[in-house]
């Protein structure tokens, strides 16, 4: 039976989703609260997989206490941290607990996060994952071993609309596609017209595109994500409405519920990034609605 997700994408309908992570620790207490907090306001709650490269509860446990609470969770899955044996256990795992959105991502490099002095493992890469995802719903394992029971996964991808030169990224885009993506959600934009640059090119390809929109808190913010982070770009413009607003923390959330509101014409849905302010998942939803 198809996600809601799926239903809803496939049906044209926007879609809205956001994420949250899951503790540094077991208690899992604030992570609920949270997920409860946008459920109401989202068709599906992504939990993020060691975000940043930092460490985390496993995504698996999360999700599958959304799906006991009757949430719909999209759980995000990273290369960096398993081998192919790891990875396929944890999708059977998912499966066999009522996870069946998988975003599927390579990861980000560990010498971002938290613990540097690890080994990345990256023994898949997204393309790979997602094509070992496509096997496994076709009922074997990727090394073509018939499974006691397929997996029905409905699988996304990551994309990067503002990075640069766009064109390096569309072959990339077009394998994730033809392995199996059937939406992709996309890194923070900031650019309407650089989306619908993206969406253009992404539609004959028949893959769904969830818009990311990042709520920044001040100009530092920015500033730190374009020196640190690949694929984001945050444009002059709304760094110096971030610099010059009287409460840069309002101006923040304005400009993300400017260029959610400006997706509805243009995406498939968006993807809500609060950091941590779940309270403002509903009122960027209610600006749209």
């Amino acid at each position: 039976m198809p996600t809601r997700l799926a239903r809803k994408l496939a049906a044209d309908e926007f879609v809205i989703t956001a994420e949250v992570a899951p503790p540094h620790g077991c208690d899992l207490s604030a992570f609920l609260r949270s997920a409860t907090c946008v459920a109401p306001h989202v068709d599906a709650v992504n939990v993020t997989d060691n975000q940043g490269a930092n460490m985390r509860m496993t995504p698996l446990a999360a999700a599958a206490l959304l799906v006991r609470e009757g949430i719909e969770p999209i759980m995000q899955l990273t290369c960096r941290d398993r081998n192919r044996l790891g990875l396929q256990s944890e999708l059977l795992g998912a499966a066999s607990l009522g996870v069946h959105n998988i975003l599927a991502l390579t990861g980000d490099d560990i010498g971002c996060g938290d613990h540097r002095q690890g080994r990345a493992v990256f023994d898949l890469d997204s393309v790979l994952l997602l094509q070992t995802i496509a096997a496994m719903n076709a009922g074997q394992d990727m090394n073509g071993t018939v499974l006691s029971g397929a997996t029905s996964f409905f699988a996304g991808a990551a994309a990067a609309p503002e990075v640069e030169p766009f064109v390096a990224t569309r072959p990339k885009l077009i394998k994730k596609v033809a392995a199996g993506a059937g939406f992709f959600q996309t890194q923070a934009v900031f650019s309407s017209a650089k989306l619908a640059t993206f969406c253009a090119v992404v539609k004959p390809l028949g893959c769904a595109v969830i818009a990311g929109i990042l709520v920044l808190r001040s100009a530092k913010m920015a500033e730190f994500i374009n020196r640190n982070i690949p694929g984001l770009n945050v444009p002059d413009v709304v760094i110096e409405r971030l610099r010059t607003a009287s409460d840069p923390a309002a101006e923040g959330v304005a400009i993300a519920t400017e260029m959610a509101v400006s997706c509805r014409d243009i995406s498939a849905g968006i993807h809500l990034m609060t950091m941590g302010h779940d309270q403002l998942v509903p009122r960027i939803v209610a600006a749209i609605s």
